[in-house]
């Protein structure tokens, strides 16, 4: 668990950087792999129990492409700008509307902000929407499964819908 202890934080201001091995931060999922050193720099801001963290997180990430399903590197250099505060600040509170602030705004616990969960979506926030490998990769054949960068296949590669074959047949009456 990575984390940051704010009981260590006496000034206003304060710069923290480190690297961190991308094992220590167990960077396998579905999604993605962590490939490289991910390095975290932030300044932070205290404000009594609030804290205001201005950064970026870098790294490369390895996911499948969403075409052709190869594994590709995406370089993340993610800047991010959290507002922290006490997690029992909002008990009891019955609804309220959510405001622009509130977007930014996370909570921490026990005098510690979670690293490991700041960094993590921070890459998810830059992941790409469609992952491609390429922007003009050919994916898999729909039929054989080939990857169509790498070779080809002989495939018939139109397709009729059998739920038509009726008024085909009509069509070619008249």
């Amino acid at each position: 668990m990575l984390a940051l202890n704010l009981a260590k934080i006496r000034t206003p201001n304060e710069h923290f950087e480190q690297v961190y091995r991308p094992e220590v931060l167990g960077g396998e999922n579905d999604v993605y792999r962590i490939v490289a050193p991910v390095s975290l720099a932030f300044d932070i801001h205290k404000d009594k129990d609030k804290f205001h963290l201005v950064g970026r997180v870098k790294t490369t990430l390895e996911m499948p492409c969403s075409r052709c399903l190869e594994p590709f590197t995406v370089d993340v250099d993610a800047p991010f700008d959290l507002r922290y505060q006490p997690h029992a600040e909002h008990r009891g509170v019955s609804e309220r509307e959510v405001e622009a602030d509130d977007m930014d705004t996370a909570f921490y616990s026990n005098d510690e902000i979670e690293l490991g969960q700041l960094m993590e979506e921070q890459f998810y926030l830059a992941l790409p929407m469609k992952p491609l490998c390429k922007d003009d990769c050919k994916g898999l054949c729909p039929n054989c499964g080939t990857n169509l960068n790498k070779a080809t296949c002989d495939c018939h590669t139109t397709w009729e819908d059998p739920r038509l074959a009726a008024l085909r047949a009509i069509k070619k009456e008249s």
